[in-house]
């Protein structure tokens, strides 16, 4: 039976290798074409399954909300006498740094100047309203639902893996509905897509941290962005990300996530001080009432009637990547929660992290947006040249600009480092057959695939298509979230209406008991 599996796992392995290689060759010798097949597909799954997305992401979180408040808050993941692995701290700090590092420093500033440059909602370019919509819409994207996806997927992947003793595959999660099919070939292709969606999702982002890293290091010393930098910067970084995936989740991932946190709120701290502090706060409270204030219309808002193209290139652009990314951080935020509960694992998942990135994009999103209109800072011409210019534009704005830079350098590398760590766990985990630690040598493996991936990518300008084909492959995980949720909560009702019957037995055994002293205690 094993070696049965072990033949599975490793068919798992080497399709998601070929398809991998397949993507790679293509996008690197046919770009154009390549380009073109997937912009194509794009437009097509925007233009006909948009609305999908937006339903199914709201969805989730209202489901999410449903259990952290309802009658299975208080069940544990791995069992009543689950402990914890981790601090909370350190809890909180690595799936903080899995989820969405390189994106909040990458998008920290250049995403509400975009969207006050060419707002949306029909609002008028650079004005007060198009301001305040700005930083709506980006608390909207980076808040409640992008992480209510996640934890959706991270608690059904822990609740499946130790509560019911599960792999730790996403196959798993539909056991409940297909059947013992889920360890067949159905559920193998569902393993291999997210396999291919996890590796691809990584190897984009990491190349976005590369494409920053480089032009910080350009403008600190005055270097030219050139392949041949942003080879070295690969190469700097994978260097990193495998000497700490050799160490392991207890170790490396544990250690940089702790650092990434202290290094990004001391960086956020200086900004909160030598900014415009004042205007910060109340950007940061002003954004936070609106966005409650108009969460259910922008959850749902699409532009049927005035053919606005805004929400597709951004908002579902940003829903379809979170669910591409969900089998990774999923994955990985499950393997670090045992022994939470519902409530705290749902609180600690979804809200946390959201009020962490309103303070962050409020601070960085709300100085950009005070130098531009009242600073004298030209961060529309920063953008001009690319979003990565903004973010060190701004910060040249400030005192210490250099010491500033540095560290911004050093934030996105550490992200790059232990979001790469922490995909190698995970797809070394998800192609493998055992439910410990997968072995050095397939972490190995996927760390030079990454690498290779984020490589070649860059060498053929392909990072845009490769984009797109996550786009596209979202849209079956979208429909897979679907059955997730039925799914939890057939399994968490089972537990819930066990430990019910439980408590209703032990009930009657004491009542038994205690009439049996009572009668035993009675005069004759």
């Amino acid at each position: 039976m094993r070696s049965r599996a072990c033949l599975e796992w490793i068919l798992v392995f080497r399709l998601s290798i070929v398809l991998l290689a397949a993507l790679v060759a293509a996008g690197v010798l046919a770009p154009q074409s390549f380009n073109e097949t997937i912009q194509h597909a794009l437009s097509l799954t925007v233009a006909r399954a948009g609305w999908l997305y937006l339903l199914i992401v709201f969805a989730s979180l209202l489901f999410l909300l449903y259990l952290s408040l309802g009658r299975f808050a208080d069940l544990r993941i791995g069992g009543d006498d689950a402990e914890p692995e981790f601090s909370r701290l350190s809890w909180l700090s690595m799936l903080f740094a899995a989820g969405m590092g390189i994106g909040l420093v990458f998008w920290g500033a250049a995403e509400p100047v975009s969207h006050y440059l060419h707002p949306p909602e029909g609002l008028a370019a650079q004005s007060m309203p198009a301001a305040r919509a700005s930083m709506r819409y980006v608390f909207f994207h980076w808040g409640l639902h992008p992480w209510a996806v996640y934890a959706l997927v991270g608690l059904a992947m822990a609740w499946f893996q130790f509560n019911r003793n599960g792999r730790g595959q996403i196959s798993d999660l539909l056991q409940p509905v297909i059947g013992r099919w889920h360890r067949r070939w159905p559920g193998q292709l569902i393993d291999v897509a997210a396999v291919v969606a996890t590796a691809i999702g990584v190897a984009t982002t990491l190349g976005f941290g590369t494409v920053q890293i480089s032009a910080g290091l350009a403008r600190v010393f005055g270097l030219s962005v050139t392949p041949a930098l942003q080879l070295c910067v690969v190469a700097v970084a994978f260097a990193l990300y495998m000497a700490s995936s050799l160490t392991g989740l207890h170790r490396g991932i544990k250690w940089l996530s702790n650092l990434n946190l202290a290094l990004a709120a001391l960086l956020l701290a200086f900004v909160l001080v030598a900014g415009p502090t004042s205007f910060i706060f109340e950007t940061f409270t002003t954004t936070l009432g609106s966005y409650i204030n108009q969460l259910p219309n922008m959850s749902l808002r699409m532009a049927p009637f005035s053919r606005d193209p805004w929400v597709g290139e951004w908002t579902i652009f940003y829903w379809a990547w979170w669910i591409a990314w969900a089998p990774f951080v999923g994955s990985f935020i499950a393997r670090i929660s045992r022994g939470r509960r519902v409530r705290e694992f749902v609180f600690g998942v979804v809200l946390v992290p959201s009020l962490m990135s309103f303070v962050w994009f409020a601070a960085f999103g709300g100085s950009a947006l005070w130098a531009q209109m009242f600073g004298g800072v030209d961060l529309a011409g920063a953008l001009g040249q690319g979003y990565e210019q903004v973010l060190f534009a701004l910060l040249e704005s400030l005192p210490w600009a250099p010491l500033l830079t540095a560290a911004a350098i050093a934030l996105l590398m550490l992200f790059f480092v232990t979001s790469a760590d922490s995909a190698t766990l995970v797809l070394a985990s998800m192609s493998s057959e055992d439910r410990a630690d997968p072995p050095l040598s397939r972490r190995a493996t996927w760390g030079v695939i990454q690498a290779l991936i984020a490589v070649a990518l860059l060498l053929a300008g392909g990072l845009d298509a490769l984009q797109g084909v996550i786009i596209v492959a979202a849209l079956p995980f979208a429909l897979l979230l679907v059955l997730i949720m039925w799914s939890l909560y057939r399994v968490l009702d089972q537990e819930y209406l066990h430990k019910q019957r439980e408590a209703t037995r032990f009930r009657h055994a004491m009542q038994r008991w205690l009439a049996r002293e009572n009668d035993g205690a009675a005069p004759i």
